[in-house]
Protein backbone atom coordinates (compact mmCIF):
# COMPACT_ATOMS: atom_id res chain seq x y z
CA UNK A 1 0.00 0.00 0.00
CA UNK A 2 1.56 3.33 -1.03
CA UNK A 3 1.08 6.56 0.90
CA UNK A 4 0.30 9.81 -0.87
CA UNK A 5 2.94 11.97 0.89
CA UNK A 6 1.80 15.23 -0.69
CA UNK A 7 -1.76 14.58 0.46
CA UNK A 8 -0.62 13.72 3.97
CA UNK A 9 1.50 16.86 4.18
CA UNK A 10 -1.25 19.12 2.88
CA UNK A 11 -3.83 17.63 5.28
CA UNK A 12 -1.35 17.90 8.17
CA UNK A 13 -0.62 21.53 7.34
CA UNK A 14 -4.29 22.46 6.89
CA UNK A 15 -5.44 20.79 10.11
CA UNK A 16 -2.57 22.23 12.12
CA UNK A 17 -3.10 25.73 10.74
CA UNK A 18 -6.82 25.61 11.52
CA UNK A 19 -6.21 24.43 15.07
CA UNK A 20 -3.48 26.93 15.71
CA UNK A 21 -5.43 29.82 14.24
CA UNK A 22 -8.22 29.04 16.69
CA UNK A 23 -5.80 28.91 19.60
CA UNK A 24 -3.82 31.98 18.59
CA UNK A 25 -7.00 33.92 17.68
CA UNK A 26 -8.65 33.11 21.00
CA UNK A 27 -5.88 34.64 23.08
CA UNK A 28 -4.57 38.17 22.52
CA UNK A 29 -0.89 38.41 21.73
CA UNK A 30 0.97 40.94 23.92
CA UNK A 31 2.56 43.72 21.91
CA UNK A 32 0.67 42.80 18.73
CA UNK A 33 -0.70 46.32 18.24
CA UNK A 34 2.78 47.86 18.34
CA UNK A 35 3.58 46.76 14.80
CA UNK A 36 6.81 44.77 14.77
CA UNK A 37 9.39 45.40 12.07
CA UNK A 38 8.77 41.98 10.51
CA UNK A 39 5.25 40.59 10.80
CA UNK A 40 5.37 37.15 12.37
CA UNK A 41 3.03 34.49 11.11
CA UNK A 42 2.69 30.74 11.13
CA UNK A 43 5.13 29.29 8.63
CA UNK A 44 6.52 26.02 7.33
CA UNK A 45 10.27 25.72 6.83
CA UNK A 46 12.91 23.06 6.32
CA UNK A 47 15.22 22.08 9.18
CA UNK A 48 14.28 23.97 12.33
CA UNK A 49 12.29 27.02 13.37
CA UNK A 50 13.99 30.43 13.54
CA UNK A 51 14.49 32.37 16.79
CA UNK A 52 11.20 33.61 18.26
CA UNK A 53 9.19 30.66 16.91
CA UNK A 54 8.09 27.35 18.44
CA UNK A 55 7.94 24.04 16.55
CA UNK A 56 4.35 22.76 16.49
CA UNK A 57 4.62 20.07 13.82
CA UNK A 58 7.31 17.90 12.21
CA UNK A 59 7.28 15.65 9.17
CA UNK A 60 9.88 14.20 6.79
CA UNK A 61 9.57 15.72 3.33
CA UNK A 62 12.55 15.11 1.04
CA UNK A 63 10.50 16.19 -2.00
CA UNK A 64 10.00 19.69 -0.49
CA UNK A 65 13.25 20.02 1.51
CA UNK A 66 15.66 19.02 -1.25
CA UNK A 67 18.88 20.40 0.21
CA UNK A 68 20.21 19.49 3.64
CA UNK A 69 17.80 18.36 6.35
CA UNK A 70 14.65 16.76 4.82
CA UNK A 71 12.61 17.69 7.92
CA UNK A 72 9.68 20.03 7.28
CA UNK A 73 8.60 21.89 10.44
CA UNK A 74 5.66 24.11 11.24
CA UNK A 75 6.63 27.20 13.22
CA UNK A 76 4.35 29.43 15.31
CA UNK A 77 5.46 32.80 16.68
CA UNK A 78 5.86 32.93 20.44
CA UNK A 79 3.46 35.10 22.41
CA UNK A 80 0.19 33.16 22.57
CA UNK A 81 -0.92 32.18 26.08
CA UNK A 82 -1.25 28.49 25.13
CA UNK A 83 0.92 26.52 22.73
CA UNK A 84 1.14 22.87 21.76
CA UNK A 85 4.89 22.49 21.13
CA UNK A 86 6.93 19.55 19.89
CA UNK A 87 9.62 18.86 22.49
CA UNK A 88 10.08 21.02 25.57
CA UNK A 89 8.37 24.36 26.22
CA UNK A 90 10.15 27.56 25.10
CA UNK A 91 11.62 29.98 27.63
CA UNK A 92 8.91 31.91 29.47
CA UNK A 93 6.39 29.07 29.17
CA UNK A 94 5.42 26.47 31.78
CA UNK A 95 4.55 22.92 30.81
CA UNK A 96 1.01 22.10 31.97
CA UNK A 97 0.69 18.76 30.19
CA UNK A 98 2.17 16.56 27.54
CA UNK A 99 1.84 13.36 25.59
CA UNK A 100 3.63 11.20 23.10
CA UNK A 101 2.46 12.13 19.60
CA UNK A 102 5.02 10.97 17.01
CA UNK A 103 2.51 11.41 14.17
CA UNK A 104 2.65 15.17 14.77
CA UNK A 105 6.09 15.67 16.31
CA UNK A 106 8.24 13.02 14.62
CA UNK A 107 10.87 11.04 16.52
CA UNK A 108 12.72 13.93 18.19
CA UNK A 109 12.29 13.82 22.00
CA UNK A 110 10.29 10.61 21.56
CA UNK A 111 7.57 12.44 19.63
CA UNK A 112 6.67 14.46 22.72
CA UNK A 113 3.97 17.13 22.40
CA UNK A 114 4.06 19.55 25.35
CA UNK A 115 1.13 21.78 26.26
CA UNK A 116 2.70 25.06 27.28
CA UNK A 117 1.20 28.07 29.04
CA UNK A 118 2.73 31.52 29.12
CA UNK A 119 4.20 32.06 32.59
CA UNK A 120 3.28 35.74 32.76
CA UNK A 121 -0.32 36.35 31.71
CA UNK A 122 -1.05 39.59 33.55
CA UNK A 123 -1.53 41.56 30.33
CA UNK A 124 -4.56 39.49 29.40
CA UNK A 125 -6.32 39.21 32.76
CA UNK A 126 -9.27 41.40 33.75
CA UNK A 127 -8.66 44.61 35.68
CA UNK A 128 -8.54 43.73 39.40
CA UNK A 129 -10.01 47.17 40.24
CA UNK A 130 -13.32 46.02 38.72
CA UNK A 131 -13.85 43.57 41.58
CA UNK A 132 -15.69 40.30 41.51
CA UNK A 133 -18.99 40.48 39.66
CA UNK A 134 -21.69 37.87 39.78
CA UNK A 135 -24.46 37.34 37.32
CA UNK A 136 -27.25 38.08 38.28
CA UNK A 137 -27.58 40.83 39.58
CA UNK A 138 -24.46 42.47 38.06
CA UNK A 139 -25.17 41.53 34.45
CA UNK A 140 -28.02 43.93 33.69
CA UNK A 141 -31.58 43.03 32.78
CA UNK A 142 -32.17 39.35 32.24
CA UNK A 143 -35.26 37.29 31.63
CA UNK A 144 -37.11 35.80 34.56
CA UNK A 145 -35.93 32.23 35.07
CA UNK A 146 -38.29 29.74 33.46
CA UNK A 147 -39.75 32.33 31.09
CA UNK A 148 -38.51 31.76 27.59
CA UNK A 149 -39.43 33.50 24.37
CA UNK A 150 -42.20 31.03 23.57
CA UNK A 151 -45.39 30.64 25.58
CA UNK A 152 -45.64 27.44 27.59
CA UNK A 153 -47.32 24.50 25.85
CA UNK A 154 -50.96 23.81 26.71
CA UNK A 155 -51.52 21.43 29.61
CA UNK A 156 -53.66 19.22 27.44
CA UNK A 157 -54.69 19.17 23.81
CA UNK A 158 -58.25 18.73 22.73
CA UNK A 159 -58.55 15.93 20.16
CA UNK A 160 -61.65 16.41 17.97
CA UNK A 161 -63.95 13.45 17.50
CA UNK A 162 -64.31 12.46 13.85
CA UNK A 163 -67.62 10.54 13.76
Amino acid sequence: MSIDKAGVISRFAAMTCMGLSLIVGAFPVPGFAEGPAEPKSIRMTCGSCPEGYATTGVTQSPEICKEGDPTLVQCVPLGANMLGVCGSCPEGYNEIGGSSLPARCGNKDGGRLSQCQLGKMEQNLPDPAQGYKTCPPDCGNTATPGQGALPPPPKYQHIPDNK
